[in-house]
């Protein structure tokens, strides 16, 4: 007889977080097989569909058999294309030799940690922010420092605030920029400023700026643009939201060459490669014609002013006009209620399927998460739940 016995994790699995979005979606789509109607708000994914160039790319290569094993950086065509675009875009000389492609942006952020982060490090994280970030920082040993976002500064970094906790064990800062979950977008003097800070303390920097080409207004300056940066900085990018390809796991990183060897290294442990025809498809989507990004971008400034518009109407929310990305964070008041309660209410009564602001840090309790990346009919009726819904709250119902 065999007795079953509860299976012991190594202890390191403890620290290893997720992405509440798509626990969030899994719930959602149990409600949904139940037979509810849900409005999805909840998850990153643009509801385009990926160009049809970068489409018909893909399928010339799996023609030309392009489905054997690759370098663990990436093939040459590739690391050429992504260097020429960060150089261009960027207005720092890059080399195929710095540039690693990987399966999605996440292994990039993952693999950076590992390659320059030790046991004790302390990294700077915003907060709210993106919680990979803590996850993989604690999951190698480190110390995950969590730095306040308000929204008096807009939900940028405040320069002195980060001064404040950079120690002698401080090894590492994250930008996100355009950011997830705000949709802030740092100026031309935080970057300057934050710089500064990695120079003088010695400090690195991940760039992830993976909607970078998400803006609604003006320009995101890249900290690997700033003077004795690019021998200091990892910049994360990627083709997932640009081009509507999350399914397609194409990013990429750029670095100093000798963390692009370790970078390919662990890749090589990791992963092996990435697959080939899809980085064919990502030299397409770099080269060919960027109408259908434009065409995006528009539709999502609308759709923001809508969704900002609405939610500053209902009683007890306030919501800044993000510069970037697709999302929007209102400050959401329900006397009695924690933003996840919220969360929770307007999924399974109302309907609708949104993050609370704590899924991204101690720092987002009082706010919301909400994708605008969902048609504007849509969007629409999940407003008009979402207004009947905190109308309930405060009239007293509960979960």
């Amino acid at each position: 007889m065999v007795i079953a016995t509860a299976v012991r994790l190594a202890t390191r699995m403890a620290d290893l977080g997720t992405e509440s979005a798509f626990e969030v979606l899994a719930r959602a789509r149990q409600l949904e097989r139940e037979g509810h109607h849900i409005i999805h708000m909840e998850i990153g994914e643009p509801d385009f569909p990926t160009p049809q160039h970068v489409k018909d790319a893909a399928n010339d290569a799996l023609a030309a058999d392009e489905t054997k094993y690759g370098p663990s950086a990436g093939i040459m065509p590739c690391r050429e294309a992504v260097a020429a675009h960060v150089s261009e875009t960027h207005g720092v000389p890059i080399t195929p030799e710095q540039v690693v492609i990987t399966p999605g942006a996440k292994p990039p952020i993952f693999y950076a940690t590992l390659a320059l982060v030790d046991e004790g490090d302390e990294v700077l994280l915003p907060d709210p922010g993106f919680p990979i970030y803590e996850s993989v920082v604690a999951f190698v040993g480190g110390r995950p420092i969590s730095v306040p976002l308000s929204e008096a500064n807009e939900f940028r970094f405040e320069v002195a605030e980060l001064e404040r906790r950079i120690t002698s064990r401080t090894k590492m800062i994250v930008l996100n920029s355009p950011q997830n979950p705000t949709g802030s977008v740092l100026t031309a003097e935080d970057v300057a400023g934050i710089a500064n800070l990695a120079r003088e303390h010695d400090l690195w920097v991940i760039s992830d700026e993976i909607y970078s080409r998400l803006l609604f207004t003006g320009d995101a300056p890249s900290i690997l643009s700033e003077p004795g940066m690019a021998e200091r900085t990892v910049l994360v990018d990627g083709f997932s939201k640009a081009y509507s390809m999350t399914g397609w796991r194409l990013g990429y990183g750029v670095m100093p060459e000798d963390v692009a060897e370790a970078m390919a290294q662990l890749q090589n442990n990791c992963s092996s490669c990435t697959t080939t025809f899809v980085q064919h498809a990502g030299i397409a989507a770099l080269h060919g014609p960027q109408d259908s990004v434009d065409e995006m971008v528009a539709a999502f400034r609308s759709r923001r002013d809508l969704v900002v518009g609405r939610l500053n109407e209902m009683p007890g929310v306030h919501c800044l006009s993000p510069h970037g990305a697709f999302y929007v964070f209102p400050r959401v008041e329900v006397p009695g209620l924690t933003s996840k309660e919220i969360a929770d209410y307007l999924l399974e009564r109302s309907g609708v399927a949104i993050l609370a602001g704590t899924a991204f840090g101690a720092a987002g309790e009082g706010y919301l998460r909400l994708s605008i990346a969902t048609a504007t009919e849509q969007l629409e009726v999940g407003l008009d739940r979402i207004a009947q819904g905190l109308a309930e709250l405060r009239a007293g119902q509960r979960l």
